[in-house]
């Protein structure tokens, strides 16, 4: 009989890379933006009482904390020793110390009288003074209290009752969504529940446009009947009927499974129904949508003013109906940096004076809290029944220390990622757009010393106030395109270009793409016309056949 598989356990030596909590948040708050630091600042305030909001602008430095950290560091080794651990071993066996005895001539402390008899106790001198007299009791008594408590509350002034108030916060209400909107219509149907459990779920479907679709592998797409019927177990016939219960809801339009749904439906639902409309729609979408107005009104057999007429009609309808309950919220920039223009005496990045940038870098700090390392705990002498108290007290510091650390190093980054931003760009902050120059995050990277992702966590949702405006740190980074004259141009600059070539074309004769790329290489620009079309199509900018108006 052959023996079963041995099980066993073997240790292998690895190599893992891990990351310390110190390293991990420095990470974060570098990539960190003005808003989200001040929250996070406020929150370790709360939760670490090392730490103290300090009435000064600055904190300490790197070179201050790097010696508290090791001043922490070797006494915490210091503690780990041996001799040190004897030593407490050897001091709380020793025997305490006997009382100190007295000196020759000093009268002996007096004694108890022994049961056996003996010398008693000497009598002071002042236990033969007159005995102190009785406290008077009505001096005992808090007449204040007093009246307070037995005499009518009516002649008495009530006092503050000190109660939580509600926030405001909770009567604000929130918007209506979409959802919302439609199930409080579907509230008031009368209908049967299971048709309200079909119309549940078509309202559960619904995109932020308010289109019936689906999510996979190759984007959104239309959402079938049968697939929902499937996926609640509802007949198929009932999610048809709910879905044309749904489409009759405002706004109107909605639950549509493509653009030209969204029309009809629209277009159904208006009080005078338009006949050429709905066939332009309907059947004719596309060449609608290329402009090509004459073919059409020869296919059927109209004028051109009929034409217009029911194009004012399909303008006046919305192709995103849901998007009036799903608004964007706003976000609120508060730039992080700003550039200065202004000579200085030496560099404030590098401290050379051979470095004389005409943009100084000035980090704003208002509105963030100046911290301190608080000394009081430290300072405190922990016995030994309080050795938990020392090791949290311990623990704290050295947290404390190290969000400082991390606070400071994310300064100096940004800083310094700023200085070869201000050193680059120069010409972009005084000319403007057009003179933005091609730059790379890892040229900077390697400059700095840093690695590239560093970088770019230090340019991450971060804003820099400038003479042409709030721009986003990693706006700066740009590929460039070579020339045919040897210079680089931004990416940025080639398709604000392509973009002026198209607004300043005629609209019966719009350029074509090797027409914009002749004369992008006409102004030095070397592209081909791939590359002009990949970035007219980025900017969302319709083909020559589309723009052409006839």
């Amino acid at each position: 009989m052959n023996p079963g598989p041995k099980i066993a356990i073997v240790a292998k030596p690895a190599l893992k890379q891990t990351l310390t909590p110190g390293l991990v948040q420095m990470v974060n708050i570098l990539a960190m933006n003005k808003l989200e630091l001040q929250e996070a600042i406020t929150q370790e305030l709360l939760e670490n009482p090392m730490l103290d909001e300090s009435q000064e602008d600055g904190g300490p430095g790197l070179e201050e904390l790097t010696r508290l950290e090791q001043a922490l560091q070797h006494e915490s080794e210091a503690e780990r020793r041996p001799d040190s651990a004897d030593a407490q071993i050897l001091a709380a066996a020793a025997p305490e110390s006997a009382p100190p005895e007295s000196e020759p001539g000093e009268a002996p402390p007096p004694e108890t009288m022994a049961e056996g008899g003996g010398p008693g106790p000497e009598v002071p001198e002042t236990a033969l003074e007159a005995p102190a007299p009785a406290a008077d009791a009505f001096e005992e008594i808090d007449y204040g209290d007093f009246f307070k408590d037995y005499l009518d509350p009516g002649y008495q002034k009530p006092e503050r009752e000190e109660t939580e108030r509600p926030s405001f916060d909770n009567f604000v209400s929130a918007p209506t969504t979409l959802s919302d909107h439609l199930r409080w219509q579907l509230s008031v149907e009368p209908i049967e529940p299971d048709l309200r459990a079909a119309a549940e779920a078509v309202i559960g479907n619904l995109d932020e446009d308010g289109y019936l679709t689906a999510e996979d592998d190759k984007g959104r797409r239309p959402l079938r009947v049968e697939e929902i019927a499937e996926s609640e177990d509802l007949p198929e016939d009932l999610v048809r009927e709910a879905l044309l219960l749904v489409q009759r809801f405002d706004p109107p339009g909605v639950a549509a499974r493509d653009l030209r749904e969204c029309l009809l439906i629209q277009l159904f639902q208006r009080p005078t129904v338009q006949i050429l409309a709905i066939t332009l729609v309907s059947e004719h979408l596309p060449a609608l949508q290329n402009a090509r107005h004459q073919d059409l009104a020869r296919s059927l057999n109209v004028t051109a003013e009929e034409i217009q007429s029911a194009l004012a009609e399909i303008r006046k309808l919305d192709p995103y109906p849901g998007r009036r309950y799903n608004p964007s919220n706003t976000r609120l920039i508060e730039p992080d940096v700003a550039f200065v223009k202004g000579l200085a005496e030496r560099c404030q990045v590098c401290g050379s004076e051979a470095c004389r940038i005409q943009y100084q870098i000035v980090m704003n700090d208002d509105g963030l809290p100046s911290l301190s390392l608080n000394h009081h705990y430290r300072e405190m002498k922990w016995g030994r029944e309080q050795r938990d108290a020392s090791r949290y007290v311990k623990e704290r510091y050295a947290s404390a220390i190290q969000f400082l650390r991390n606070l400071e190093q994310r300064k100096q980054t940004i800083a310094k990622v700023c200085h070869a931003i201000v050193e680059r760009q120069g010409d972009f902050l005084d000319f403007g757009l057009d003179f933005l120059k091609p730059m790379m995050i890892k040229e900077v990277a390697e400059e700095i010393g840093v690695h590239p992702s560093t970088v770019s966590r230090a340019v991450a949702n971060k804003y820099a106030h400038t003479p042409q405006g709030v721009f986003e740190l990693r706006y700066f980074f740009t590929e460039a395109v070579q020339g045919v004259r040897g210079q680089e141009t931004s990416l940025l600059i080639l398709k604000r270009r392509v973009k002026k070539l198209i607004e300043g074309e005629d609209p019966r004769k719009p350029l074509t793409d090797d027409q914009i790329t002749a004369i992008l290489r006409e102004q030095g620009i070397e592209v081909t016309r791939r590359t002009v079309a990949k970035y007219r199509e980025d900017m969302r900018i319709p083909s020559t056949h589309q723009r052409r108006v006839r």
